[in-house]
């Protein structure tokens, strides 16, 4: 199992798994409108993945 950032249930996970994606990196391109029609994520999933993006970004 991939570690997700802080914040990202388990619900949330197993959407993200099931809809193929198993890296936080996999996300990079991927709009937050997709992400929150998967069913399982929900806001606070999406805050935290939103945010690690964010410090990723800023980290390269």
């Amino acid at each position: 199992m991939t570690e997700w950032p802080k914040g990202v249930a388990k619900p949330a996970i197993r959407a993200l798994n099931a809809a193929g994606y198993t890296t936080l990196k996999q996300l990079e391109h991927i709009d937050l409108i997709t992400l929150k029609s998967l069913h399982g994520m929900g806001p606070k999933a999406l805050t935290a993945i939103e945010e690690a993006l964010k410090e990723k970004r800023c980290d390269e």
